[in-house]
C-alpha cells in the first residue's frame, strides 16, 4: 500500500486486483490473487469439461427461472397447494411459500454464477468452476426437472395460469424487454467493436509483413464468426420485440366505453381471510364487504342434519383430535349433530392464519373466532333470507352406508322450501336429480358446469360456474354470444380479477373479498391509442439509444486505431533520427579527429563536428517519442567533454 495522501480509501480497497479476486473467489473458490494469462480474442476460453459445465450452468438458470415464473404466477392457488399437502402430511404450513423461497434461492444462485462467468469471459480469463458449484448445479437441474414433472402430472392446469398472465402482462413484458435489450447493447456493442478492431489489426499485420499462414487465417475467420454469432441474434431479437405488439392481444387494452361493469362477488366459504371459513362469523363479514352471493359446502350428518363443512373429515378446521383422537380422520357424515355442534371451528384459524397475505386480526375478532362452531344449513338460509343474498353451495353425497345415501337431494330441497326463503335466491348447482328439483322448486336458478352451449340451452340453464383456467381458453366467446351468465372460481389475485373484469365476466367466486371489493378500476387497463403511443415512443427511443451506443464504441475503437498508427509512425521516425556516421568514416572510431583541411588555421574539434552535423541534419516532425529522444541527446551533448586523443 502506498502512502500517497491523495489516494482515497476507495482506490485503496476497490481496485482491479480486488475485482479479479472477487470473481475468481466466488466462481473458482480461489481467493489468492494470481497473474492470469488473458486468452486471445476468438480463442477458446476454457477446456472441454469447463465448456460442458458452463452449458449446464445456463440450463440450470433457465429451468430455475421457468419454475420461479410459474410459481409466482400461480400465487392464486397457494391455499389449495397448502391444503393438498396438508391432506398428505396432516400438518398445516405455508408449503407454497417454502416452495417459492426454494425456487427463488436456486434462481439467485444460478444467476450469480452466470453473471460471474460472463464477467470472467469479459476479462478474457480462463473459466474454472469449482467442484462444489458443479455438484450444486446438477442438483438444481435435477430438482427443478423433478418439481416440474410433478406439476405436469398432478397440476397440469397450473401451466394455463402462466399463459393467462401473459394475456395481461404481455404489454409490460414487451416494454421491459426493450429496456433490457437497451442495457445489454452497451457491453455487446463494446465486444463487437473490439472484435472488429482485432480483425483490422490482424489484417494490417498480414498486409505489412505478408504473414498469412493457415493458423492466422483460421483465427481471422473465427473472429468474424464470433462477431456474427453475437450481433445477429441480438438484432433479430430486438426486431422481434419492436414488432411484438402486432401479435399481442390483451383484454385490458380496449376503449374506455367498451369496459363492462365490475363483476359481482360470490363469497367463497364466507370471508375466509378475516374469519374462520364456513362459520357464521365468516358469512356475516362477507355481507359487510358487500358480497352479492354466499357460497358454501354442505354435508349431511348421520342423523340427517345438513351442516357446513368443506373437508371430508374434521381434522383441519375443528378440534376433533382433542375430543375424539381415534375418530380424527373419520368421514364427517358419520358424526351426529349433537357431537358436531360442540366442536370448536375457529381456534385453528387464529393459531394457523391459513392465508399468507391475510391482515392481522383485531383482538375482538380473535376472541369471536375462537368461539365459533359448526353452523347448520338452516342458519345460513336465515342469514341469506334476512340480507336478501343469493346462496350457492356444493352438496356432497353421503358415503354408501349413510341412511340418506339415495335421498339426500330431496331432503335438502325440502329443508330449503320449509325455510320460506325466496326461491330465486337459490342458485342450484348439484347435478344429481336435477329434474326433481325443477319440478318441486321451479323458482331455483339452475347453474351448470362447463357444458356446451347446446346442452345448456337444452336444459334451460342461463348461468354456469366454471374454473377460470379453462374458460379463458375455450368457450368464452360462445357463452357471451348466447347471453349466458358466467361465474369464475376461485379468483383471489387483483390481476386475475382485472382480467375477468376486462373480459366482461358477470361474477367471481373469491376468498379475497376484502381486497377485491376496494378495486374501483381494473389494473393494467389502457386504451389502444395510449398503448400505441407508448409502443412507438419506446421503440424509437430504444433504437436511437442502441444506435448511439454502437456508433460510440465503433468511433472509440477507430480513435484507438488512429492513436496506434500515430505511435507506430512516431517510433519509426525516432529510429530514423538516430545519428549515423559519414560514409568515409565507416569502420573508424567516432572519437578520432579528422585531419585538418588545407588552408585551415585550426583543426575542427569534435564538438564543432557534432554541431555541424546537427545543423545540417533534416529536422524530423515533433512527436512525443522524438521529444524524449532529443532531450536525451541534448543532455548528453551538454554534459560530455572532449575526448582525449593520443
Amino acid at each position: 500500500m502506498t502512502n500517497d495522501p491523495n489516494e482515497t480509501w476507495i482506490t485503496r480497497i476497490f481496485n482491479y486486483r480486488c475485482y479479479i479476486t472477487f470473481l475468481t473467489g466466488f466462481y473458482s473458490c480461489d481467493w489468492a490473487y494470481e497473474e492470469w494469462d488473458k486468452t486471445e480474442l476468438g480463442s477458446c476460453c476454457c477446456s472441454r469439461i469447463e465448456q460442458v459445465f458452463f452449458v449446464c450452468l445456463v440450463i440450470s438458470f433457465c429451468v430455475s427461472v421457468t419454475l420461479l415464473f410459474l410459481w409466482i404466477e400461480t400465487s392464486n392457488e397457494y391455499f389449495d397447494f397448502d391444503w393438498v399437502v396438508h391432506l398428505g402430511t396432516g400438518r398445516w404450513f405455508y408449503w407454497s411459500i417454502l416452495m417459492l423461497s426454494l425456487t427463488g434461492i436456486m434462481t439467485a444462485y444460478t444467476s450469480l454464477l452466470l453473471v460471474l462467468g460472463f464477467l470472467l469471459l469479459w476479462e478474457r480469463m480462463e473459466l474454472f468452476l469449482h467442484a462444489c458449484h458443479k455438484v450444486l448445479i446438477w442438483l438444481v437441474i435435477i430438482l427443478c426437472v423433478f418439481l416440474m414433472a410433478i406439476i405436469c402430472k398432478f397440476w397440469r392446469d397450473k401451466w394455463l395460469i402462466a399463459g393467462l398472465s401473459l394475456k395481461i402482462f404481455a404489454p409490460y413484458v414487451h416494454l421491459c424487454g426493450i429496456a433490457v435489450m437497451s442495457i445489454i447493447s452497451w457491453p455487446l456493442s463494446f465486444y463487437v467493436s473490439r472484435l472488429e478492431a482485432e480483425i483490422r489489426l490482424r489484417r494490417f499485420k498480414m498486409t505489412c509483413f505478408e504473414v498469412q499462414n493457415e493458423e492466422e487465417t483460421d483465427i481471422f475467420r473465427r473472429l468474424r464468426a464470433l462477431q456474427v454469432a453475437v450481433a445477429f441474434p441480438f438484432l433479430l431479437l430486438l426486431i422481434c420485440l419492436y414488432l411484438l405488439p402486432l401479435g399481442i392481444y390483451s383484454p385490458c387494452i380496449q376503449k374506455t366505453e367498451d369496459l363492462g361493469p365490475r363483476p359481482v362477488f360470490i363469497a367463497h366459504r364466507g370471508a375466509p381471510m378475516v374469519a374462520p371459513e364456513n362459520t357464521m362469523m365468516s358469512f356475516e363479514k362477507a355481507v359487510e364487504f358487500g358480497a352479492y352471493a354466499l357460497e358454501t359446502d354442505v354435508y349431511l350428518s348421520y342423523d340427517h342434519v345438513p351442516f357446513l363443512m368443506h373437508d371430508h373429515d374434521l381434522s383441519r378446521t375443528t378440534n376433533i383430535k382433542e375430543v375424539m383422537p381415534n375418530a380424527t380422520y373419520n368421514h364427517s357424515a358419520f358424526f351426529s349433530w349433537p357431537l358436531l355442534r360442540t366442536l370448536n371451528a375457529g381456534k385453528w384459524f387464529v393459531e394457523n392464519l391459513p392465508y399468507y397475505n391475510m391482515k392481522p386480526l383485531s383482538e375482538e375478532d380473535k376472541r369471536r373466532a375462537r368461539n365459533e362452531t359448526i353452523p347448520k344449513l338452516v342458519d345460513l338460509l336465515e342469514l341469506a333470507k334476512k340480507e336478501r343474498k343469493f346462496l350457492i353451495f356444493d352438496l356432497f353425497g353421503p358415503p354408501p352406508t349413510h341412511p340418506l345415501r339415495n335421498g339426500y337431494i330431496r331432503h335438502v330441497v325440502d329443508l330449503i322450501l320449509k325455510s320460506k326463503i325466496e326461491q330465486h335466491l337459490i342458485l342450484w348447482l348439484p347435478v344429481y336429480d336435477r329434474e326433481y328439483v325443477k319440478q318441486v322448486a321451479p323458482g331455483f336458478q339452475q347453474v351448470g358446469r362447463f357444458l356446451s352451449v347446446e346442452k345448456l340451452a337444452e336444459e334451460n340453464i342461463k348461468m354456469i360456474n366454471v374454473d377460470y383456467k379453462k374458460l379463458f381458453y375455450n368457450g368464452l366467446r360462445e357463452y357471451k354470444a348466447a347471453n349466458i351468465n358466467i361465474n369464475l372460481y376461485i379468483i383471489n389475485e387483483p390481476w386475475l380479477f382485472s382480467l375477468a373484469w376486462c373480459s366482461k365476466i358477470n361474477s367471481v367466486t373469491t376468498d379475497n373479498i376484502p381486497l377485491l371489493s376496494q378495486m374501483s378500476y381494473p389494473y393494467f387497463f389502457m386504451t389502444p391509442g395510449y398503448y400505441m403511443g407508448i409502443w412507438l415512443l419506446v421503440d424509437f427511443t430504444s433504437a436511437v439509444i442502441i444506435t448511439a451506443i454502437f456508433c460510440f464504441h465503433w468511433w472509440r475503437e477507430a480513435e484507438k486505431e488512429k492513436m496506434r498508427e500515430v505511435c507506430e509512425a512516431s517510433e519509426t521516425a525516432s529510429l530514423q533520427e538516430k545519428p549515423t556516421q559519414p560514409p568515409d568514416r565507416i569502420g573508424e572510431s567516432p572519437w578520432i579527429i579528422n585531419p585538418p583541411n588545407k588552408g585551415s588555421k585550426k583543426p575542427p574539434s569534435v564538438k564543432d563536428n557534432v554541431k555541424t552535423d546537427a545543423a545540417n541534419a533534416p529536422k524530423p516532425p515533433v512527436t512525443e517519442s522524438s521529444k524524449d529522444t532529443n532531450t536525451y541527446y541534448s543532455t548528453f551533448s551538454e554534459t560530455s567533454q572532449e575526448p582525449r586523443t593520443k
